[in-house]
Parts: C-alpha cells; structure tokens; sequence
C-alpha cells in the first residue's frame, strides 16, 4: 500500500491540507499527518484544528511520499525546523517523492532541492526562488518533486500526486466521480 507523510505545522492552508489527504484516502493511500510541533493538535491558518495522526518526531519515516501543505505562517515554519529539511532531503535523494504547495515551496528550496529546476508556488514567495525555475503554473512536476500554486490547486495538485504514484486510471476516475472536472 502506498503511503504518504503529510507534515502539519500550526498555520497551514486547511484547503492545501485536508483536500489531498481526503483525495488520497479515497483511492486507498495509507495517509499519515504528522505535527512537525510535536503537538496533538495542529491550528491552520484560518483557526481551524486538526489532530495529527501523529507526531514528526515519532514517526518511522518509511514512505512512498511527503507532501508540505503552504499556508502561513506554516510555511515558515516548515521551513525553520530542521527535521523537515534533513527528511526533504533524505527522500529526495532516495528518489521518493517531495511534493509542496503554495508557499511551502520555500522549504524545499531551502533544503536545495529546487536548483535548476522548474517549480510552482504562490507568487507571495516566487522572489526568492533565485537559482530555480519558477513557472508560475497551477501543478508543475519536476523529476520527483511536484508542486502546486495555491488553495485553487488544490484538488488537480492531489490528482498528479496520485497519477505520479501509479494509480492514474483510478485518480482519474475519482476526480471526476467529485466533479472537478
């Protein structure tokens, strides 16, 4: 079963969050939220709670994918933890799959994976993308990173996700059984 890490830290972009871990889930995906604060809880930015399923510190760190909600100031503080930049960079390298949306784009560059590559984010943060191609696009998929612009990509973000992961046929059916497209 393909499993998937999402890192939550207090002021994530509940859309960017809930959207794709629901979406996952729905296609059989062992999907995991982990509080990079080592908390129960997790506050997104627009005060809305959620119970990690457990947290960054404890966690066994034997998966398929993680994936980095934006949001502010979560983003930020993805960003500033160190454990999350040794974990970017570990599956990175290990040819897993690193996938961010909106400004969570920042800490996949700070761990210096994004070096000549093409990306997307939310243009709030795309100045300081100095040595990487930032496009502008809703989904950009680059070697084993794939990132996303913002809330409004939400779902088609959650769909190249699982269409990377090998279960195209059925994330294409489901997108459209939820009537996104």
């Amino acid at each position: 079963m393909l499993k998937i890490l999402v890192l939550l830290a207090d002021g994530f972009e509940e859309v960017e969050a809930i959207l794709p871990v629901d979406f996952w889930r729905r296609l059989g995906m062992e999907v995991h939220t982990a509080s990079i604060d080592n908390k129960d809880e997790v506050k997104g930015s627009h005060n809305i709670v959620v119970k990690a399923d457990r947290k960054l510190e404890n966690t066994d760190l034997e998966y398929d994918a993680i994936f980095l909600p934006g949001g502010m100031p979560g983003s930020a503080k993805l960003r500033d933890n160190k454990l999350v930049i040794e974990l970017i960079m570990r599956c990175y390298n290990t040819g897993k799959l690193v996938s961010a949306i909106c400004a969570a784009p920042i800490a996949l560059y700070k761990a210096g994976i994004l070096k000549g590559k093409k990306h997307t984010a939310h243009p709030s943060v795309k100045e300081i993308f100095i040595d990487s191609v930032y496009t502008g696009s809703r989904v950009e998929i680059s070697d084993n990173i794939i990132t996303a612009k913002g809330p409004g990509a939400a779902a088609e973000f959650a769909l190249e996700v699982a269409r990377y992961l090998g279960l195209e046929k059925e994330a294409e059916k489901l997108y459209r059984d939820m009537v996104f497209s």
